[in-house]
């Protein structure tokens, strides 16, 4: 569930609620509200009561490194995002409009102020095989260590 947060949740709906994502189902659904599901709401509580620095997601596929919501990021963000570019060999990128809401950075980032990322890892079509985890590991094993300390 990562189109179930409180930031552009409704737009996200109109969003995909167009492309024909009005049930549950493996990929695109908001949800009947924000927060609704317990996994969100879990997630949302937990990064509440821990108050991380910045805030790192997986996602598949695509080699790119996501850092704004709706201009909300500053400068700095951009700066660790390239910084964890040239760590991992993977695109700064700005998320695609049909995906730019409702999602745990997107919250984040407006919740917080604070510097978040979705990066989209592995290359091929989603679910990418397990056969990858090596090499993801290997090409964000940096990132991770350099976000620990930041």
């Amino acid at each position: 569930m990562n189109l179930n947060y409180p930031a552009g949740w409704e737009k996200a709906r109109e969003i995909r609620y167009a492309q024909g994502y009005i049930s549950p189902s493996v990929r695109y659904y908001v949800g009947p509200y924000p927060l609704s599901e317990p996994e969100t709401l879990s997630m949302l509580s937990f990064t509440r009561c821990i108050k991380p620095e910045l805030t790192i997601s997986l996602h598949t596929q695509g080699r790119e490194i996501y850092w704004d919501f709706m201009n909300l990021a500053t400068a700095r963000d951009l700066a660790i995002a390239r910084r964890f570019s040239v760590l991992s060999g993977y695109t700064v990128a700005q998320v695609p409009a049909e995906s730019s809401f409702a999602g745990y950075k997107d919250w984040f980032i407006q919740f917080f102020r604070r510097p978040g990322f979705t990066i989209e890892a592995g290359i091929g079509v989603s679910p990418i095989p397990i056969s990858q985890t090596p090499i993801i590991y290997r090409s964000l094993e940096a990132v991770f260590l350099e976000g620990m300390f930041l």
